[in-house]
């Protein structure tokens, strides 16, 4: 019954913040309460026709109002409303009676036209501002070589820059309003007749199916679309590099792009994108291949490093080669904490210098970032508070998890790291493989839009091996990965050439 009728206030309350539409009179009182809405009345000199002007003022351009909009209405022959649409040269003209999108383009910095008072008929004139950055090098996926734009906060900037790069007419772009209040403009984008139709309709129906009052960002959507909305690792790519969605869109998958934010949203994804640079793509195979594979060390290192230490001085303490045991107890006779105290004690303090770098300003923050590790480091060491061997591990576990090209699967790293510890001290070698079993069967339990996660691993996919630990020669990957089921699974034909032998041979 409690449930019921917090159900019953929830939905009274949401239909008295967003009030349903009834007539176009309503709409002018409800947005005259504020400031920024304009009103003006105005003559044709032409005709002696008279109008009514009204737009937002905070969302529309005076530029365009008094270059491309005003000289016509002021100046040119009109008799109806219909002939605004061949007198201004706008690429949209709007004539409308239906209050529900005359609020809608009045609140995207439309400006509304209105002849007869009596009559509810208006034109909507497209004069909105273009407000926010230019499209600037990428900050979070920084790369040495290749292109360097990345995107911005203008919807429209960024499918622009997807368009740019891939100028087929199979790319298809769908768009949906999401977000009660915020009416976020969310992009859809496919390549029709490439990738899975489930897939699509998957994705769609998901962003549809939302029902919250304010999506401020791609992250929103991806958390509330993804299969296991509990699990902490990501389930689907994101990145602020339009080459990086490109090459996910020709491979098969889904891309999204939200209005306001500068990240796109791909998927399906497996956890081994998570591991993939798009750097990688840009130097020899063999290379990227050696760096690929060192990423994985590092973040393997970077899981292990603290809960192998506190297992094996708390419960194995006999496989420690004995000139590495002299060390150990020389760094540690005097600290009197246990190795899981010591080792908490550690992480943690790395954990808060890394978000007090991250929440203050740039150069504020590289200095305390750098200021802070070494004198904390330095003085829990000579305090005897921790060894300095455990120092020199949690520093290497901390720069392993740097390696990632995704920030989202770093944190995540990060947070998988605790529960290793406490299972170390708890059972020591068992703790770590028990945690590793059920590591395992979640990453084989996880989906992203229906698919295996945890592919080519499992379910295993030879094929798919090509482009995951890593990466095979541009000319050897002629398959689309397995687990997209793509409607073109064959991304190009290999044409045999024939070797001729050089002059000098």
């Amino acid at each position: 019954m409690k449930m019921a009728l917090f159900s019953k206030n929830q939905k009274e309350s949401e239909e008295n913040i967003v009030s349903p539409i009834k007539s176009l009179p309503e709409i002018i009182e409800q947005l005259s309460k504020s400031k920024d809405f304009k009103q003006s009345m105005a003559i044709n000199e032409q005709t002696g026709t008279s109008f009514q002007v009204s737009f937002i003022s905070t969302l529309i351009d005076d530029k365009i109002i008094q270059k491309d909009l005003m000289p016509y209405l002021l100046y040119g022959k009109f008799q109806n409303l219909t002939d605004l649409k061949f007198l201004i040269p706008s690429r949209d003209c709007y004539i409308t009676s239906d209050p529900a999108e005359i609020e809608e383009k009045i609140m995207i910095g439309c400006i509304m036209i209105k002849l007869d008072p009596n009559d509810m008929t208006v034109a909507l004139l497209p004069a909105t501002a273009e407000v926010g950055r230019e499209v600037s090098p990428s900050e979070v996926e920084f790369t040495v070589g290749g292109p360097k734009e990345s995107f911005v906060e203008s919807i429209e900037k960024n499918l622009n820059l997807i368009r740019k790069r891939l100028p087929i007419k199979e790319l298809v772009i769908d768009e949906v309003m999401v977000g009660t209040l915020t009416k976020t403009r969310v992009a859809i984008i496919y390549i029709d007749g490439l990738t899975n139709t489930e897939d699509v309709k998957t994705m769609t129906q998901r962003i549809k199916d939302i029902n919250f009052d304010q999506i401020q960002d791609s992250a929103y959507i991806e958390e509330m679309i993804a299969d296991n909305k509990n699990s902490p690792f990501p389930q689907l790519l994101n990145s602020e590099r339009p080459l990086k969605v490109i090459s996910s869109l020709v491979e098969g998958k889904v891309a999204v792009v939200v209005d306001g934010s500068p990240f796109a949203i791909m998927g399906p994804s497996s956890v081994m994108s998570f591991f993939v640079s798009a750097e990688d793509y840009l130097m020899n195979w063999a290379v990227a291949s050696s760096i690929r594979i060192l990423r994985i060390i590092g973040v393997i290192a970077s899981v292990f490093a603290t809960p192998m230490y506190v297992a094996i001085l708390t419960y194995h303490p006999e496989i420690i080669p004995k000139d590495l045991m002299a060390s150990l107890i020389s760094s540690r006779k005097h600290v009197p904490f246990p190795p899981f105290v010591e080792a908490m004690f550690l992480e943690i303090t790395i954990e808060l210098l890394r978000e007090a770098g991250a929440r203050l300003p740039t150069k504020v923050g590289q200095t305390i970032g750098i200021v802070g590790g070494i004198v904390l480091g330095t003085a829990s060491v000579e305090a005897s508070l921790t060894s300095n061997v455990l120092l020199i591990l949690v520093a290497i576990a901390a720069l392993a998890s740097f390696t990632t090209p995704v920030y989202k699967i770093s944190t995540t790293i990060r947070l998988v790291r605790f529960p290793f510890l406490l299972f170390a001290q708890l059972w020591g070698f068992l703790g770590i493989a028990f945690t590793v079993c059920i590591l395992l069967t979640h990453l084989i339990q996880l989906k992203s839009l229906g698919r295996p996660y945890l592919e080519p691993v499992y379910p295993p996919r030879l094929n798919d091996l090509k482009d995951s630990f890593i990466r095979f020669p541009f000319l050897r990957e002629t398959l689309r990965p397995g687990y997209l089921h793509s409607q073109k699974p064959v991304r190009f034909q290999t044409k045999k050439e024939n070797q001729k032998k050089d002059i000098d041979e």
